[in-house]
């Protein structure tokens, strides 16, 4: 049970923490009254997105080392592929740093970022699997956790670090790039438009 669950939480506190790294940056900038200051520098809408992205991949990669290298040395767990759980770690916590991009943008102050992030990101944090098979669910649910991103960004991590998957890793990395590609357009379109930064 152990072996099941901990990826799946280092999985979600590395999303949390690429979430938590884009999204508190734009927001606070935006009360502070400094976001004139990123959006007058030098800097393409795409460089910004990207900028905030690899910052928010960074701190959520960071934050799995350290939790993968506890885990080996406290339990002398040893990951099953380290290509798998790059692969898998750095297209999660690039969905939760575009995700972060997309509700800092929206959101005005922390309370209407606390509501994107409890309406939006937890119902999809319980739907993921981090502590649950896919079998144990039925009818709708199992397909909705199906096409739940965070259950193939959980379950292919799971698969770097145990060698076992509930779908078919193929699968989940599609799913991801799909949704990836899908919120990429979406953070681009609106850092290009000024939505909610420049009025």
């Amino acid at each position: 049970y152990t072996q099941f669950v901990v990826p799946g939480l280092i999985m979600m506190n590395m999303a949390q923490n690429a979430f938590a790294n884009s999204s508190s940056s734009l927001v606070i900038a935006k009360v502070q009254g400094n976001i004139v200051d990123v959006l007058m520098s030098p800097l393409s809408y795409a460089e910004l997105f990207l900028g905030y992205v690899a910052g928010g991949v960074f701190r959520g990669m960071m934050i799995g080392v350290v939790c993968i290298v506890l885990f080996a040395v406290l339990k002398g767990f040893i990951p099953q592929s380290i290509i798998t759980l790059l692969v898998f770690g750095a297209m999660g916590t690039s969905m939760m740093a575009i995700m972060g991009i997309i509700g800092g943008i929206w959101a005005d102050r922390f309370d209407n970022l606390a509501a994107f992030s409890n309406f939006f990101i937890i119902p999809l944090t319980f739907l993921s699997g981090t502590f649950f098979s896919l079998d144990q669910l039925s009818g709708i649910w199992r397909d909705i956790a199906f096409f739940n991103p965070f259950f193939h960004m959980i379950d292919g991590f799971r698969a770097g670090m145990t060698g076992v998957s509930e779908t078919p890793i193929l699968t989940s990395f599609i799913v991801l790039l799909i949704t990836n590609i899908v919120l990429a357009f979406i953070a681009l379109r609106i850092l290009k438009t000024g939505y909610k930064l420049k009025s």
